[in-house]
């Protein structure tokens, strides 16, 4: 692992102003985020602020926040986000210890959903001739190499099926060799990965669930057995 703990401080913040206003937000505030485990997911609905959190823990690490990798840093004309800029982190030992002091030895890559075929243009990899997903999963296939932080908003937005477990296996080999990933998600087949860490991020804040408790897996479930328990409320007969 990289980093231990995630948290930020700020003197009197503007309690009805975003993003002090989300609830992981001010729980985030007040109690940091430590994580357990080399894998942590961030599941919620949209508008929880699964993604404000990820964004800020990636600019905090040095991350260019358009999307990118560390070598990479502010190489877009956007600044840090008002929470980014309070992120601070305790490192892990050993390997996390040595990134967390020293700014050369940092290595990652930030995937923004909407803007990773862009980020990985600017970075002189974008494969041609290839299909959205296939160009995410070239991706995953030549940056995601070494030892890191790897952080994820949505990386399943372009990805099939198959092409999420190929992710899956991606993921659990840089956490196998050293690396860290934080994702915010959506996806059942995501979340299933075993020994993540999951954090469920809603109204109520942030607080951590099994797989099998979540929200989403349970909706999935019921949809895929049912689904015109859920249709019938949405399309007129």
């Amino acid at each position: 692992m990289i980093i231990e703990r995630a948290y930020a401080h700020l003197s009197s913040p503007e309690e009805e102003a975003w993003p002090w206003a989300v609830p992981c937000v001010r729980q985030f505030l007040d109690e940091g985020l430590r994580f357990t485990a080399p894998v942590t997911f961030l599941v919620g609905e949209n508008g929880s602020g699964k993604s404000t959190l990820v964004e800020a823990l990636a600019e905090g690490f040095g991350l260019d926040p358009y999307g990118g990798s560390h070598d990479w840093r502010y190489a877009s004309p956007r600044g840090k986000s008002v929470l980014g800029e309070r992120m601070r982190f305790d490192a892990a030992p050993g390997r996390g210890r040595r990134m967390a002091t020293s700014w050369s030895a940092r290595k990652g890559f930030f995937l923004r959903a909407e803007t990773a075929l862009d980020a990985l243009g600017r970075e002189g990899f974008a494969p041609d001739h290839v299909s959205h997903g296939e160009g995410f999963l070239a991706a995953f296939r030549g940056k995601f190499l070494h030892a890191g932080l790897y952080v994820l908003d949505e990386p399943e937005a372009a990805l099939s099926f198959s092409s999420c477990l190929e992710l899956i296996g991606h993921i659990h080999r840089l956490a196998k060799e050293g690396g860290q990933v934080i994702c915010a998600t959506h996806s059942p087949l995501l979340t299933a990965l075993p020994g993540a860490d999951i954090v469920e991020v809603g109204e109520h804040g942030m607080r951590r669930a099994t797989w099998r408790d979540l929200g989403v897996v349970d909706h999935w479930r019921r949809y895929l057995d049912d689904p015109h328990a859920y249709l019938r409320h949405i399309v007129e007969p």
